[in-house]
């Protein structure tokens, strides 16, 4: 496994390990060996393309090619999608995926369904994934698709469904608007890892931190300069 960079962001608790904020819009988790993503939206281009609007299925191609780099640099015992796994309906790019998965045969992947995750029953039985209902605790982390709203003392709840982004640089055609991981007291909401998923510019209390995503780096963005 890759060591992980002293620059690395990370956040953690009075009762657990460091949980690192990578610029792939992860998170990792040593004491556990767990990486966690949130919203890839898989099968996205192809419910578009049954809705009769062409859209390439090479947008979900850098997805891949991520978490195969993730795997590889970090080498996870456990990998986590935090709901949205698949965008919608069944289409063809399910067994893409599948197949894709299958190629990891060292890693438990676990999904905590998201409310995109409607596939019938009978379809995750047969997967490599593991299907959890929300929420599921593990260690120092309780872990859902969207965030909860009664927080246990000293954990943190790590979470997605917000896509969340930030808007930065000026105004007009010079503003740009990055992901980011959204700090609350005791609670993470990623990044959504999806290349095909929108951004909700997030508004955030005095009492939040924000980690922007680059694409090089995560920079945490100071509120209270």
């Amino acid at each position: 496994m890759q060591k992980l960079d002293t620059q690395t962001p990370y956040i953690t608790t009075s009762i657990g390990s460091p949980l690192y904020l990578l610029k792939e819009k992860a998170a990792y988790c040593q004491a556990t060996n767990s990486l966690f993503i949130a919203d890839t939206h898989f099968g996205k281009a192809g419910h578009f393309r049954k809705a009769g609007i062409a859209v390439p299925e090479s947008v979900h191609l850098e997805d891949y090619k991520i978490i195969e780099e993730l795997i590889h640099t970090y080498q996870p015992a456990n990998f986590y999608f935090l709901g949205d796994l698949f965008h919608s309906d069944l289409n063809a790019q399910w067994v893409r995926l599948e197949e894709f998965l299958e190629g990891f045969t060292e890693v438990n992947f676990i999904l905590i369904k998201g409310n995109h995750d409607i596939l019938p029953k009978k379809i995750y039985q047969s997967s490599t994934i593991k299907v959890i209902d929300q929420p599921l605790e593990l260690d120092h982390l309780i872990l859902s698709h969207e965030p909860m709203e009664d927080l246990k003392e000293g954990k943190i709840n790590l979470c997605g469904h917000i896509h969340p982004g930030f808007s930065a640089g000026g105004s007009g055609a010079r503003k740009i608007k990055v992901p980011c991981f959204h700090q609350r007291p005791g609670q993470l909401i990623l990044p959504a890892f999806g290349k095909f998923t929108g951004l909700y510019n997030v508004t955030a209390e005095i009492a939040d931190r924000l980690f922007l995503v680059t694409g090089t780096k995560v920079i945490l963005f100071n509120l209270n300069p």
